[in-house]
């Protein structure tokens, strides 16, 4: 109202921040006027508040705007007009998604009124297995689809068990995998259990559903009834339809009734609630279940059911991640090229698969515009063995169409030969000069000479092709079949040294997301091998209380000032493996703030937060004593030291002391902050 009303938004946020926000109870802005003096006094105070307060409160509670379900789709029996208004949707259609009409009816009416919502999600998880199993067809003659993926072979349980889930589908995160290591599947219902429980409120069951599952500790059930039911789980409320066969055996409820408790559970309706808490407890006595037992058993089910997973839903999703997990244990190559290929337009994803593939020994080898194509492909080497050829497709900056000309002119006559070869065959005026320079950048034409060289030559080699092509259309051709009035050879000029080896790493990270010929740590590996106890893959393996070192390069960093005023700091760490979100309190920050630089190697020692889905190190100490700092290109070998005189000046490194972690780890409660800082 105050935009509308030209009203300063100072004023508007005045007068908003007297209106009380008590959680689950909203305050009307007529009852803020009767029960707080100073929202009064504000509104008698001038005629523009007055106006402002008045219009906004016949305001209240209007829709002030119409969304469209992302997935539902309304199924009647008759034409949805007989049962509801339409209209035509505002905005959201296209080509691809051609919606015609929605309701006019939010979800929750249509439900009200019996009609049926699906939901149909659209998962990119299946074209990655489709993909994958296309490939192995192609190369091992082995016709899997996604009908007869194997759900039972324990080779895929065993990759679940270690934490191998890089590309699985549902389980990939930092804190699924830390849980599948403790569990070490061994069924599919062991993964459904992990999928239904992994989310707020059943959380909280999963460690003691691990006991339970390994014998550690005694099954429980609050009535003997209830053991047909939960025994699957351990005892514990892991589904929802436990739930509701549950009520039905202990309370005699009717199926539609059980759907009814379960709705009003999951979405907090307190008056269904006590009504249905009253119902159960009733029908539970009335089958000779002690009142307090039936009490206990309901608080536990309403606790849990909050955030609960119907097995329908945890089922298919547990059976996809047991498929993926197959398809990577027994077909690693064809599965990762497909999960490459899917995700090639989101570079962070980009290089935390290639470096999963690099960590498996299978080779990702840089973007060729003799070998690429489009998507990642698998090229066969001469030892036997096969490595993943990054797609140009993943190149920043290069279109479809580019790509397209390029892979067609190769097509044609087989591999270009050289670079005056590409600008004969390759029609370089429709490749564009961006691309082609993006395309030079990333290596992709290293076969032709330096990339220093290439980028100087770029317009001259698009002049040179263009008018090749130009000579061509117009038949300008030589009696001996040659072009006249041409220059028939191009070649590059002699440059050396003007980009350093660095910068072309650099090149290749900012336009696909990771260094892929070399590695700036690649010099001090041995090093680091000896001195690290965790690369960025294994944090997610570490105790929580357990001390880690790793080391890598400042990426990234910036810094935060905490209510009592002290400065800390966040930065992001990269190893050989991928990236490590480092959390700097004030105490180590204000003796190590010096240390922290883009592009400088640092080693590291702290703890992984327990609390956060991806692994973070929260830093008790930080130290430099390998020489890869600011300088563009790595040092010679011979200048970084050995590995015993770095771990001598590690031996600087100490713990804090009690008084000094408590004091840090407490500050400001920032360990609880720090996701929603970032």
């Amino acid at each position: 109202m105050g935009r509308v009303l030209d009203i300063p938004l100072t004023e508007v946020d005045r007068a908003a921040k007297l209106v009380p926000n008590i959680p689950g109870k909203p305050v009307s802005i007529n009852e803020a006027l009767e029960e707080v003096p100073e929202f009064k006094a504000l509104y008698d105070s001038t005629d523009y508040f007055q106006q402002l307060i008045d219009t906004a409160s016949h305001m209240e509670g209007v829709v002030r705007n119409a969304g469209t379900h992302a997935a539902g789709v309304i199924i009647t029996d008759k034409p949805t007009i007989e049962y509801l208004p339409l209209h035509r949707p505002t905005s959201g259609a296209s080509e691809a998604n051609p919606i015609k009409t929605v309701t006019q009816f939010e979800m929750s009416h249509i439900d009200d009124l019996g009609l049926l919502k699906v939901d149909f999600l659209g998962l990119a998880t299946l074209t990655i297995m489709a993909r994958a199993c296309d490939l192995i067809r192609e190369r091992h003659g082995t016709d899997l689809h996604l009908g007869n993926i194997p759900i039972d072979d324990p080779g895929t349980f065993e990759l679940l068990g270690r934490g191998d889930t890089a590309g699985v589908f549902q389980v990939e995160g930092a804190g699924m995998r830390r849980y599948l290591v403790q569990m070490k599947p061994q069924t599919l219902d062991n993964v459904i259990a992990m999928v239904a429980l992994f989310r707020p409120g059943p959380m909280e069951f999963i460690p003691g559903y691990i006991r339970r599952m390994h014998k550690e500790e005694e099954v429980e059930y609050l009535h003997p009834a209830l053991e047909p039911i939960f025994e699957e789980t351990y005892g514990y409320p892991v589904y929802q339809e436990q739930l509701m066969f549950a009520v039905m055996n202990l309370a005699g409820y009717t199926a539609p009734e059980a759907d009814d408790l379960r709705k009003a559970i999951s979405k907090k309706q307190k008056e269904k609630l006590l009504k249905h808490r009253e119902k159960f407890i009733s029908g539970a006595t009335e089958r000779d279940i002690a009142e307090e037992t039936a009490r206990k058993i309901f608080d536990e089910w309403e606790e849990f059911a909050r955030y609960g997973f119907n097995k329908a839903h945890a089922a298919d999703y547990g059976v996809l991640a047991v498929q993926t997990a197959y398809l990577k244990t027994h077909y690693p190559v064809e599965y990762m090229t497909a999960v490459l290929s899917v995700n090639q337009n989101d570079t962070s994803k980009v290089a935390l698969y290639a470096a999963d593939c690099r960590r498996m020994g299978i080779e990702v080898a840089p973007p060729d515009v003799n070998i690429s194509a489009w998507d990642f492909s698998i090229e066969d080497l001469p030892d036997g063995k096969a490595a993943i050829r990054f797609g140009l497709g993943a190149v920043k900056n290069v279109g479809r169409a580019p790509v397209d000309i390029i892979i067609e002119g190769r097509q044609k006559e087989g591999p270009f030969e050289n670079i005056n070869d590409f600008a004969h065959r390759v029609d370089l005026r429709h490749v564009g000069k961006r691309a082609l320079e993006c395309l030079v950048r990333v290596g992709a034409l290293d076969r032709f000479g330096p990339r220093p060289a290439l980028l100087q030559s770029l317009d001259r080699l698009v002049s040179f092709s263009a008018a090749h092509f130009q000579a061509e259309e117009v038949g300008q051709i030589s009696f001996f079949g040659g072009q006249t009035g041409l220059q028939e050879e191009f070649s590059l000029p002699d440059i050396t040294g003007e980009v350093t080896h660095r910068e072309q790493l650099d090149w290749e990270r900012e336009l696909i997301g990771l260094y892929v010929s070399d590695h700036p740590l690649n010099p001090v590996m041995d090093v680091l091998n000896e001195i690290v106890t965790h690369f960025s893959a294994q944090l997610s393996e570490a105790n929580p209380k357990e001390t880690v070192r790793v080391a890598g390069m400042i990426t990234r960093f910036r810094t935060h000032q905490t209510r009592k005023g002290s400065i800390m700091g966040f930065a992001t760490l990269e190893d050989i493996q991928g990236e490590i979100e480092l959390v700097i309190f004030p105490r180590t920050w204000k003796k190590a703030s010096n240390l922290i630089e883009v592009d400088k190697l640092i080693v590291v020692e702290g703890r992984v937060d327990e609390e956060s889905s991806e692994p973070k190190l929260l830093v008790n100490t930080i130290k430099t004593d390998l020489k890869i700092t600011t300088a563009r290109d790595p040092l010679p070998p011979a200048q970084l030291g050995t590995a015993p005189a770095i771990e001598s000046h590690l031996e600087e490194i100490t713990e804090p002391s009690k008084q000094e972690e408590t004091s840090a780890y407490s500050d400001d409660t920032v360990i609880k902050r720090y996701n929603q800082i970032r």
